[in-house]
């Protein structure tokens, strides 16, 4: 990514797109926490991340931290809270990459520290953080990184879409 920040219009057209995500009886459970490169919280952010994610993520227009409330609002329990704020999530990567952004989810971070750090109450589930950014040049990343920005093989269809049953292992 090229490090220059996100400016409030983009993130704004990233969060439009998450907002109508479907989400079970319009719950709407997803939050998203951020910070923009060179902005006073970013390095708050940036030191959740674990090494192997700061090599590459020191770049990003924007970090964010992903989190869903796992209650409706009347208190009872939403059993679909990662699965809603999931589609938010990937509402929010399809519009940035309509946009010409780089969106990077990842898990490698402290999540206990981000609980602590960005005072996410108890009634919250941290899900995952995001990197979103400009492109920059593929030589600014580090030599390690540069085969992996292509797309990732993925499982053929038989491999996760059964009808009936689930199948017995082998």
């Amino acid at each position: 990514m090229s490090g220059e920040p996100l400016t409030g219009d983009e993130l704004d057209r990233l969060f439009e797109a998450a907002r109508w995500a479907p989400s079970s009886m319009n719950g709407q459970p997803w939050r998203f926490l951020f910070a923009r490169a060179g902005s006073s919280a970013f390095a708050s952010f940036f030191d959740l991340l674990v090494a192997s994610n700061q090599a590459w993520a020191g770049r990003a227009g924007a970090l964010l931290v992903v989190v869903s409330k796992t209650t409706f609002d009347n208190g009872s329990p939403a059993r679909t809270h990662s699965f809603d704020t999931g589609a938010a999530w990937m509402s929010l990567a399809l519009q940035g990459s309509r946009m010409g952004l780089v969106v990077h989810g990842m898990q490698g971070f402290d999540y206990d520290a981000a609980r602590t750090r960005l005072a996410v109450p108890d009634e919250y589930a941290i899900e995952c953080m995001v990197a979103v950014g400009k492109p920059g040049p593929l030589e600014d990343l580090p030599e390690r990184f540069r085969a992996r920005e292509l797309p990732s093989d993925r499982r053929p269809i038989e491999a996760f879409a059964f009808e009936g049953a689930f199948p017995a292992p082998d």
